[in-house]
């Protein structure tokens, strides 16, 4: 892959936001750089120093951070007070603390979402974006994930391991995991959620036990905001027509989480954008073809908004 090699972050703290939340932030690179914030998927995913390699160091002042209630932000998998505007007011707020006038966004999966209601919210903001792994949150996007009518279809043994542990509740998959997430199994039973799109990502899922915080807070996080179709105030297809803000899609045609259908869609709708289809690219940023187009989508967004 032609990342970029390790650096260290040179500033991390912790940035209380309100209603009991602290948010984990760290910044590296170049402080004098074009700001960009990495965007986390899941909800719940969390930040990871590989996110800081798809960008040169020497261009860039690299922002990472926790979501709330994902990663090392407190407390840990809270889904109170936890919505997609206040994910986007916190936005507004570390880019304040930061003095950051406007900055570029960078965000796969769930990432894509929020950063699409934040340019919505803030268009002042954003100087430009970098999405991959486009979800839109419109319940076809859900019942492809969530129901035996999508992704179930092409993994049908896996479909049926994610329900098996909780075939004795009532409701749909979604109203399942969250009454088996409320008691006290609750990280085998984010294991098993974690499984089944560990599979639809193209990656090995692990043995049957109790899930780490990574995946406790992914299933909690992921169940409380597709309960509630994203807490999207409009459909984003809709709230996003017309942007102009120059954006980069990168998208794998072996993406099985997020069907191409989502990146060829967003991209009819925002007329400066581009949109680079990836051969044989699955969801995860960490699959090669895919790390590689975000390297090269980086350079161009770099070189649209420097213009």
């Amino acid at each position: 892959m032609a990342l970029f090699p390790f650096i260290d972050c040179h500033h991390a703290f912790y940035l209380p936001v309100g209603d009991g939340h602290q948010l984990y932030v760290e910044e590296s690179g170049n402080p004098d750089g074009v700001p960009v914030v990495v965007l986390h998927g899941g909800p719940g995913g969390g930040s990871s120093p590989v996110q800081r390699r798809f960008f040169d160091p020497r261009e860039f002042r690299i922002i990472l951070l926790d979501q709330r209630g994902a990663g090392q932000s407190r407390p840990l998998a809270e889904t109170r007070n936890n919505t997609t505007m206040h994910l986007v007011a916190d936005l507004e707020a570390v880019r304040a603390y930061l003095g950051i006038d406007r900055w570029l966004l960078f965000g796969g999966s769930w990432g894509v979402t929020l950063g699409l209601a934040y340019a919505v919210a803030h268009p002042s903001r954003v100087l430009g974006m970098v999405l991959r792994g486009v979800f839109l949150c419109r319940q076809q996007d859900m019942d492809w994930l969530y129901t035996a009518s999508g992704a179930a279809r092409l993994f049908p043994r896996e479909w049926k391991a994610v329900n098996a542990p909780v075939a004795a509740f009532p409701g749909n998959l979604l109203e399942r995991y969250a009454e088996g997430l409320a008691g006290p199994q609750a990280r085998e039973f984010a294991r098993h959620w974690c499984n089944w799109e560990a599979v639809l990502a193209g990656m090995s899922p692990l043995p049957a036990g109790p899930g780490g915080d990574d995946e406790l807070c992914m299933a909690t996080q992921e169940v409380h905001y597709f309960r509630h179709q994203g807490f999207l105030e409009q459909p984003l297809l809709d709230a996003c027509a017309g942007i102009v803000l120059p954006v980069e899609i990168i998208h794998g045609d072996r993406d099985f989480v997020c069907p191409m259908d989502q990146a060829e869609t967003l991209h009819e709708i925002l007329p400066n954008s581009v949109l680079t289809k990836v051969a044989g690219g699955a969801h995860s940023a960490s699959h090669p073809a895919i790390a590689d187009a975000l390297v090269e989508a980086v350079k161009r967004i770099h070189k649209r908004v420097m213009a």
